[in-house]
């Protein structure tokens, strides 16, 4: 799995001109699945995306998680996260697992979220014409591939 995270003080998802998702202070997590994920992959990134000191403390530092500030998220399903742009300049997503393996390890990511937050994970929609906003805090943003653990 790779997941590029993104620190944001508001973000949404619009799907054929209705808003699906939409948050305030929190994370906006774009997810790339693989053949070869599992659930041990499920189950230590969202631990990490959880506990990730990525928000300020009462001192300005980044020192504070999701979990401890209370924080809200998206999960955007984006296989063009898996693009191997290696030869010429077509992209190829061959990588990326074909949606009767995607969906479910997505939709498993999306519920281990929500059980270690201790609430409700807002979502895309799997394969759909998504319009992503958001707006970036800081900027940070934190990329995540489950298979470069060490």
């Amino acid at each position: 799995m790779r997941a590029v995270i993104q620190r944001v003080s508001r973000a949404s998802v619009t799907i054929a001109k209705k808003k699906v998702a939409s948050i305030n202070n929190g994370v906006l997590v774009l997810l790339g699945v693989v053949d070869e994920d599992t659930q041990e992959d499920i189950d230590w990134l969202s631990n990490k995306i959880t506990n990730l000191r990525i928000f300020n403390d009462e001192n300005l530092v980044m020192n504070t998680s999701l979990l401890e500030s209370n924080g809200d998220a998206i999960v955007v399903s984006q296989f063009t996260l898996h693009a191997n742009t290696k030869k010429g300049n077509r992209p190829s997503y061959i990588k990326a697992a074909k949606p009767d393996i995607a969906i479910p390890l997505y939709q498993n990511f999306v519920n281990q979220l929500a059980v270690d937050l201790g609430k409700n994970v807002q979502t895309g929609e799997f394969g759909a014409d998504m319009k992503v906003e958001l707006l970036n805090d800081g900027p940070v943003t934190i990329i995540i591939d489950t298979k470069n653990k060490g």
